[in-house]
């Protein structure tokens, strides 16, 4: 899926910690980004059955459902075409936990924190799959 018209892909951050979406939704906004949210896998799989998104950053530790079963989820509910580009977002940084984000259908993979520059490059390597 891809946005309309050339415009910027349309993104949702999934997010349970206050601090940590205001910081990745200024990071976002200086990139030229605007982004809606959610709080959990919950509130993710509710905001993808209202509206397409290209992207979503999925955090991996959330309440209610955390990120690996959010994505297991979209990857099984919605259909190919409706797919998001789902990015981790985690402070958890082995390759295990890389490997566990990808083998659950996630399509790249942010330790935090994580600067302004990794989440552009995460941006790009999206742009790239078009």
């Amino acid at each position: 899926m891809c946005s309309e018209g050339g415009d910027r892909p349309s993104i949702l951050l999934v997010e349970d910690t206050p601090v940590n979406q205001k910081v990745a939704l200024k990071m976002l906004n200086h990139l030229g980004y605007q982004a809606d949210l959610a709080t959990n896998g919950l509130e993710a799989l509710h905001a993808l059955k209202q509206r397409l998104y290209d992207i979503v950053l999925m955090d991996i530790h959330m309440p209610q459902m955390d990120g690996l079963q959010a994505t297991k989820a979209i990857r099984g509910e919605l259909p190919h075409a409706d797919q998001p580009y789902i990015i981790a977002i985690t402070a958890y940084a082995t390759r295990f936990d890389r490997a566990m984000c990808m083998s659950a259908g996630m399509d790249d993979y942010l330790s935090k924190p994580f600067t302004v520059e990794d989440l552009k490059l995460a941006l790009f390597r999206y742009s790239g799959q078009q």
